[in-house]
């Protein structure tokens, strides 16, 4: 039988291609239908309205050009910008914005990393806060108001919940805020894992009054901390360090406390010696490392006003 279909070149073609079509449909076709293959993280939120229009707004102006929006699982990447992406963290995403090639950083976990102040600073003048960063100036996004009534039709056209309140809140807010809160809403859907702490409860900088330290904390304080605290450390956008005043309350911290500060970051709702932080600060643990930390530290209490 098998040889008598072999002889019959047509009739072989066409039951190839039947058994083809059948393979691809059992193997592709069909498990796209199952809920399964369309995973959805258990924190993730439909884009609000001015989310959406900032994400809009990312879109026109080519940022996935620069910018990735993908953490591959590789130790390197992780290390610098957060747990690796997951599948369910994209739902809502139409299309996706991965991109290709980093110019930029990767913009996968940025959010809720920085202030909106910081945001708003960095768009408007991106070398205040990265010397160097051949990133152009977007500032004048802030010229140009939103349209509630385009912003509504794609809320429809997506099938994202909204409501009139949210539309309503629109005129007014410009394509630069909406692309700040688009920010701010970019990994928030992943739970940040805790980490084991780098220092011991009233731990004591090994580095303390150390001339060389000092110093080397001046260098990293200069790269990486001045663009936000100023370059007499008496703040800017990020709170001034030589006042006194840790986290919106007066008194001092131990240098085990302002280490934790440095490494840990000030995410919103994290409780620092009985201050709870604002939000604003990432954490630069795996950046720096322990020695620069305390280095860092040891720069900051050298520069405290007496």
């Amino acid at each position: 039988m098998a040889g008598a279909l072999y002889k019959k070149p047509i009739l072989f073609a066409v039951v190839v291609t039947i058994a083809v079509l059948v393979g691809t449909v059992v193997m592709m076709a069909l498990p796209m239908l199952s809920a399964s293959m369309h995973p959805k993280l258990a924190h993730l939120k439909p884009y609000t309205p001015l989310q959406l229009a900032g994400r809009d707004v990312y879109q026109e102006e080519g940022c996935f050009y620069c910018h990735t929006q993908t953490v591959r699982p590789l130790k390197a990447e992780v290390m610098r910008y957060g747990d690796y992406s997951k599948a369910g963290e994209f739902a809502y995403d139409q299309p996706f914005l991965w991109g290709s090639k980093r110019t930029g950083p990767d913009l996968a976990r940025v959010g809720n990393k920085y202030t909106d102040a910081w945001h708003y600073v960095h768009f408007d003048t991106p070398q205040k806060l990265f010397p160097g960063s051949n990133m152009p100036s977007y500032g004048w996004l802030s010229k140009y108001p939103l349209n509630p009534g385009s912003v509504e039709a794609r809320m429809k056209a997506l099938g994202f919940p909204y409501t009139k309140e949210e539309i309503a809140s629109l005129p007014g807010k410009s394509k630069l805020d909406a692309l700040v809160a688009y920010m701010q809403s970019l990994g928030t859907a992943v739970a940040r894992a805790p980490k084991t702490p780098l220092v011991a409860p009233g731990e004591r900088n090994p580095l303390a009054g150390d001339t060389q330290a000092i110093t080397e904390g001046r260098k990293v304080y200069e790269m990486h901390c001045v663009s936000c605290h100023g370059p007499d450390l008496k703040g800017d956008i990020a709170p001034p360090l030589t006042d006194g005043e840790w986290l919106t309350a007066k008194g001092p911290i131990g240098d085990d406390t302002l280490f934790l500060l440095i490494a840990e970051g000030t995410e919103q709702g994290r409780e620092y010696a009985g201050r709870k932080a604002a939000g604003g600060m990432p954490p630069y643990r795996d950046y720096f490392g322990k020695k620069k930390i305390w280095s860092l530290v040891s720069y900051i209490r050298s520069m405290e006003e007496k």
